[in-house]
């Protein structure tokens, strides 16, 4: 693959830039500026870089490290490649593994003349020199064996910062009306466009305004919509002082500082510059001079008939409104929210078929802005039929109810069940013994380490965290209902939440579904009025969102697999764990070129049971 913009490093920043030329060649003459060798080291990489202009030669991927660069962090001196012995901690310039006079793999004979060679001077540091440890332009510590450092004033600069080559000069910056000149140092004073400090990035100054900002500042959007607010938001550099709280982090937002707000009439709706244009906030579109679309599309999910009566876009036959009868009717599952239907609740039934619906879930949108994802949103009503779809990409359960998904292009994997839809954008968590509210974090990076309260792990993608001390929570313990209907019990189950000590040394606590011991700092499930107590995922498990008498293909082995209700008086045997089934439903699956399956239990049957969603997973049946 060519690299067809790549420059001469050696060239001035404050000068035309040159670029590089490639061609394809196994043996560079004169030997690479780099390292020095004249042969590639794989024989199907022939690729060569050179600068008409300085005369160098590089190997391929060379090109990007030269041996002396000119860069804009240190331009009063050039920058000297070296390399640090690993084992022994020695720092010079020489080039370890170079091979200038090496045998020639093509049927040439060895060039063993140092005539038209670049000759470099091996520079090796005294004992009592400097220890070079650290990045002068980041302060980080070198990662890896290689760095840059200027032979005449000791400035150090590690690969990734030497990597980036701002320019000296922008001159019509979108978020100033005056040129913008490079600042050689880093800057340790908060950016005017975001309020920010960010000693790895380059910054620019205004000296004419006393304005200085982050290269990636200087240019941020004038108008952007983002899935959290309604209305367009507006980049303004200041505002009132007023006091106001960024609505996606929840900090307080400097009035000193560039940020957006909207500009509607009676809308207070504020938000940091950094935080408005976060790649998990905004879509990437900047919407001046762009006219607003005022088209009001509906996005209702039925139309109503009268009397009750709807016709649902999900369902093909009409819905008739009802109130659950807990005597009469039988047990209901929603298939939207998948969560059970218990009386005195108000439900969208079908007469023709086992269809039913919460009267909440019945009027969810079909086109949804949500804060979990920076596309709108659109609701699916079909049940999923292939297993590679059926897990929900913000809490990772697997579930046979309504998802919301995203339709563009490159982001169509994305989906969110209802579940994880309702759960608000800052509110007061019951797990917060501190009572402080909690809201809905998207701005997470891989090299944040958020540890949940529940569950104890990493908090993997969005999570919930404290607007005032660290507590957070990751998705799928945030999701977990306070309340839960068990069908051994005739009152609903409360979420408890753990319990520092026992009221007494000799409380033991029991799971009423496994017959387990059960640890009461943990999360668990709990009846006052009747004693009980279950484990979380005893009646909570991966396979909750699962109704029965659904169906879905497995891509490998062409398997299927149907969701049994587990309501007999027996127990099946897991075919993968060898455990019964004691969940609420487990499932039957089977091959589809086969149609036979080999069990210990069963000899030879055309369907194997399987106890959990865990189990499903496993590539083994």
């Amino acid at each position: 693959m060519f690299d067809r913009d790549a420059r001469c490093l050696l060239s001035h920043p404050a000068l035309t830039p040159h670029n590089l030329s490639f061609r394809c060649r196994p043996v560079i003459q004169r030997g690479c500026f780099t390292c020095g060798g004249k042969y590639t080291v794989r024989e199907h990489d022939f690729v060569q870089y050179y600068c008409t202009t300085c005369g160098v030669e590089f190997h391929n991927d060379c090109h990007k490290r030269p041996r002396r660069i000119t860069h804009p962090y240190h331009l009063q001196h050039l920058l000297t490649l070296f390399y640090r012995d690993p084992e022994t901690g020695t720092v010079s310039n020489i080039i370890p593994d170079a091979s200038p006079s090496e045998p020639d793999r093509f049927g040439e004979e060895p060039d063993t003349c140092d005539q038209g060679r670049y000759q470099f001077v091996d520079i090796v540091p005294s004992t009592s020199d400097i220890i070079f440890e650290k990045c002068t332009w980041c302060g980080k510590c070198f990662q890896g064996d290689w760095f840059y450092r200027c032979l005449i004033c000791s400035f150090c600069l590690d690969l990734p910062c030497a990597e980036r080559l701002p320019p000296l000069t922008v001159a019509n910056p979108k978020g100033h009306h005056h040129s913008l000149l490079f600042l050689p140092r880093p800057l340790l004073a908060p950016c005017d466009a975001c309020g920010l400090v960010d000693v790895l990035e380059p910054s620019y100054a205004c000296f004419q305004c006393n304005f200085m900002a982050h290269q990636s500042c200087i240019d941020l959007p004038r108008v952007i919509k983002i899935t959290r607010h309604p209305h367009r938001l507006h980049y303004i550099p200041y505002r009132s002082p007023l006091s106001f709280s960024c609505r996606i982090c929840y900090k307080d937002v400097d009035i000193k500082y560039g940020q957006y707000s909207c500009n509607q009439e009676d809308c207070s709706y504020v938000v940091h510059s950094r935080c408005a244009t976060h790649v998990n906030v905004w879509d990437g579109t900047d919407l001046e001079w762009q006219p607003e679309d005022s088209n009001e599309e509906d996005i209702a999910s039925f139309k109503n008939l009268g009397n009750g009566v709807i016709d649902h876009f999900g369902h093909e036959h009409l819905l008739e409104l009802k109130k659950h009868d807990g005597v009469g009717d039988t047990y209901k599952q929603c298939d939207a929210c998948v969560f059970s239907i218990v009386s005195p609740q108000l439900l969208y039934h079908c007469e023709r078929c086992d269809y039913s619906l919460h009267e909440v879930c019945a009027g969810l949108p079909r086109k949804l802005d949500h804060a979990l994802h920076n596309h709108t949103l659109f609701l699916d009503p079909s049940p999923p039929n292939n297993y590679s779809y059926m897990t929900c990409s913000v809490c990772f359960r697997a579930s046979t109810g309504f998802r919301y998904r995203c339709s563009k292009e490159g982001c169509s994997l994305f989906s969110a069940d209802v579940r994880c839809i309702s759960v608000k954008e800052c509110f007061i968590h019951k797990s917060h013994d501190d009572g402080h509210p909690v809201f809905l974090s998207t701005s997470y990076s891989g090299e944040d380490v958020i540890l949940c309260k529940g569950c104890k792990k990493r908090c993997l993608g969005s999570h919930l965290h404290c607007t005032v001390c660290e507590y957070a929570l990751c998705y799928p313990c945030a999701t977990i209902p306070d309340e839960l209907h068990y069908k051994y019990d005739k009152h609903p189950l409360t979420l408890s939440y753990g319990e520092e000590k026992s009221s007494s040394a000799d409380d033991v606590y029991w799971c009423e579904v496994c017959e387990k011991l059960l640890d009461p700092k943990e999360w668990f499930y709990t009846c006052n009025e009747c004693c009980t107590t279950v484990h979380l995922q005893c009646v909570f498990g991966s396979s909750f969102f699962m109704k029965p008498g659904s169906k879905f293909n497995i891509t490998y082995g062409c398997r299927s697999v149907e969701v049994i209700s587990n309501s007999s008086n027996t127990r099946e045997r897991c075919y993968i764990c060898d455990n019964l089934c004691t969940g609420s439903i487990y499932y039957e699956g089977y091959n589809e070129i086969c149609k036979t399956k080999y069990s210990y239990y069963k000899g030879w049957t055309s369907r194997v049971p399987i106890c959990s969603w865990y189990c499903i997973t496993k590539r083994r049946w």
